[in-house]
């Protein structure tokens, strides 16, 4: 399956972009990034069945095991991309939120675009890692 971020602005050669690079290339999964003007540009195609996550306010707060389980289900299924979509500062509209799969938040602090893709990063590692039974991820 693959984890394809598509995300607003460029990060560069940056802090968090050596962070989301660290993550990524330790991910066992296929992933893809596609970086997108704060307006406008082109989403490339999706490959289907896809789901698409929305990292949000309003999204949920969860536990990794639980961001796991989703992940490793939608696998299961058959599911061949999970798109996880970052939105420019002014985030995603209502009707955005409503044609989202699922809709995820890293608490209710607001964090810096940049941040919040190095958060994912890690996330993604660590779900691939609790799903293939890794010792990276310690409960408790």
């Amino acid at each position: 399956m693959l984890l394809h971020i598509v995300a607003r602005g460029r990060i560069g050669r940056s802090p968090e972009g050596e962070i989301v690079e660290r993550y990524l290339k330790r991910l066992g999964w296929p992933y893809r990034v596609t970086e997108l003007p704060d307006r406008g540009g082109k989403i490339p195609a999706p490959v289907t069945p896809m789901r698409t996550v929305l990292l949000d306010e309003k999204g949920k707060d969860m536990p990794s095991t639980r961001f796991a389980d989703i992940l490793g289900r939608w696998r299961e299924d058959g599911v061949r991309e999970v798109r996880f979509m970052i939105g420019a500062a002014d985030g995603f509209d209502d009707a955005e939120r409503a044609e989202a799969d699922l809709l995820i938040s890293f608490g209710r602090l607001t964090w810096p675009h940049m941040l919040a893709r190095a958060m994912l990063a890690e996330q993604l590692w660590r779900a691939t890692s609790i799903l293939a039974n890794h010792p990276y991820h310690r409960e408790g």
